[in-house]
């Protein structure tokens, strides 16, 4: 350095103050620190103060446990009976006459209010009317006008035929005829002025016997629409072959009636639970003069119906496609399409939904799925919403120019 620059840096040294540095403390500075941490926790709950402790400045106390397993009793499922009234508002006991027969279909209701749509629905072998309950909870949600009306087959769930022996006639004519029949005596018993605008849902021998009352036109305009619920023409006779195998495989009976639900959830045959509680006590009846202790046994003989499988379901899609009304197929796999169906599905003549999660009743296993797509059918074939232009002839006799 240069004499020059040694005599500059003095001189501007000289006119700094001469305070010693102030000394650091670290005991003190960690204390403030401390402090400082402390008044963080003690922050109130405003969104700063939660954007901070949300990013990991939160200490946990040391009398709290984090990892440890809740200290509670076992989550043991219910399989309590859940009760018709649940779902519906009232049932119906429909009586009717046939030469020396007598039959009294047992049928649930729900009535439309104002012009609200009434959904029909028809079950499929073996089961009954409650089997579409949580279906129909979940169908009210979104239309909560909407009626529904879910009976009991003959043979099913508690219809009756006197005398208690009679041959059980189970062909899809009868059927067909014993739905028609239904509908007129509610509306009679109802005292409905008019129908109401029907939508039609059937599942499995269901399907079949919606679809034949579609293509008969025996009620009319009424109808909208109709939903099959996984049958196919195909598919349904080629499964034909191993239905007894499968009943040979089913239990004869339960010894209690939540034995019966536990296996239907077990099994996977009904994949919801609370469907399961609702739908399959009507499927079970108490036998006092069982000998062993399985005395809830099946109410409808499934091997005694052998006869008319193939009847329910020869020409079934033909038929699906040339009823009049709207058509919805919901099935649990494409593969159950026939080549008649496929090429329908390709013309646009229906309307498709697959649901591959689901077993063979759908509607059981996703009724809340179901239910949406049923609703979003209904509202597309909905013609009370439809204004139509006037007739050019009424337009003349009005006498506007045209």
């Amino acid at each position: 350095m240069s004499d020059l620059q040694r005599t500059f840096a003095k001189a501007k040294l000289s006119s700094y103050p001469t305070n010693s540095p102030i000394a650091f403390d670290e005991a003190a500075e960690q204390a403030e620190e401390k402090e400082g941490f402390a008044d963080i926790q003690h922050d109130d709950d405003s969104s700063s103060a939660s954007s901070a402790s949300s990013t990991g400045t939160i200490i946990p106390s040391s009398n709290q446990n984090l990892f440890a397993r809740p200290i509670s009793s076992p989550n043991k499922r219910t399989l309590e009976q859940i009760p018709w009234t649940s779902f519906f508002e009232r049932e119906l006991f429909l009586e009717s006459a046939v030469g020396s027969t007598t039959i009294i279909h047992h049928a649930y209701l729900t009535s439309p209010v104002g012009k609200a749509p009434l959904f029909v629905t028809h079950h499929g072998a073996g089961s009954s009317g409650l089997s579409f309950a949580a279906l129909t909870a979940e169908i009210r949600k979104s239309l909560p006008s909407a009626g529904i009306l879910s009976l009991d087959a003959r043979g099913h769930g508690s219809t009756t035929i006197t005398p208690e022996h009679t041959s059980l006639d189970l062909s899809l004519d009868t059927l067909s005829k014993d739905l028609v029949s239904v509908l007129e005596q509610t509306k009679t018993q109802m005292k409905w002025g008019e129908m109401p605008m029907l939508v039609l849902i059937g599942h499995s021998l269901g399907g079949a016997v919606v679809t034949d009352v579609a293509k008969s036109g025996k009620l009319g305009n009424a109808v909208l629409g109709y939903a099959v619920l996984d049958v196919v023409e195909g598919s349904a006779i080629d499964a034909l072959q191993s239905m007894q195998t499968y009943l040979t495989t089913r239990p004869v009976g339960f010894p209690t009636l939540e034995s019966g639900i536990e296996w239907h959830i077990r099994s996977r045959t009904i994949r919801n639970s609370v469907s399961a509680r609702t739908s399959v006590p009507a499927l079970l009846c108490y036998d006092q003069e069982m000998r062993d202790s399985r005395r809830w046994t099946w109410k409808t003989d499934l091997a005694a119906t052998q006869p008319f499988w193939e009847g329910w379901f020869v020409g079934l899609s033909k038929k699906f496609l040339e009823a009049r009304g709207g058509k919805l197929l919901l099935l649990a796999g494409t593969d159950r399409l026939d080549k008649v169906l496929m090429i329908g599905q390709m013309q646009g003549k229906y309307a498709l939904q697959v649901f591959p999660e689901a077993g063979h009743f759908i509607h059981e296993d996703l009724p809340e799925k179901t239910a949406m797509v049923i609703v979003d059918f209904y509202k597309r074939n909905d013609r009370s919403s439809l204004v139509l232009p006037p007739k050019v002839s009424d337009l003349l006799k009005a006498g506007r120019k045209v």
